[in-house]
């Protein structure tokens, strides 16, 4: 199902994306709106699919999850077993907050969080027992300078 937007609910996900605990007061307020056509329009934009799962955003280094890798991983391996076991092997590790399947000399690139060096290790380990790969490069982010889930609109 295709939802038409316009700049009404552009505004009301600019609201979302900045608070999504706000109240439908406030949002209505923000976008010129009262709460029941702003309330319909967030309805139909989750019915719709455009609006997915609502969660809080944590504190990673407040919780003691201190490193953050960007893990290159090149494969041999391109067959469908083998990709669904590496998907499985991905799902199932809380550690990977990102993967992304690329176009180029590197195969998949991770996003992995986790609380130190020897926890990298750890899940490295575990990775490789489970699957098959060509190459592994694991890069520490020093800082983190931008960061968001933001959709410019």
């Amino acid at each position: 199902m295709t939802v038409r937007i316009d700049d009404t609910d552009r505004k009301i996900l600019a609201e979302l994306q900045r608070d999504a605990s706000q109240s439908l007061d406030d949002i209505a307020k923000a976008v010129g709106s009262s709460k029941t056509p702003v309330w319909n329009r967030i309805r139909k934009l989750r019915d719709g699919g455009v609006i997915g799962q609502h969660t809080v955003f944590l504190d990673a280094e407040a919780l003691g999850f201190e490193a953050c890798f960007f893990v290159l991983i090149r494969t041999s391996e391109h067959e469908a077993d083998w990709q669904a076991k590496f998907l499985k092997a991905l799902k199932d590790r809380p550690e990977v907050q990102e993967a992304h399947r690329l176009a180029g000399d590197i195969d998949y690139i991770l996003k992995v969080r986790v609380k130190n060096a020897r926890a990298y290790d750890m899940f490295y380990q575990a990775l490789i027992s489970e699957v098959k790969v060509h190459n592994v490069t694991a890069l520490l982010s020093m800082e983190e300078i931008k960061s968001t889930t933001m959709l410019p609109l």
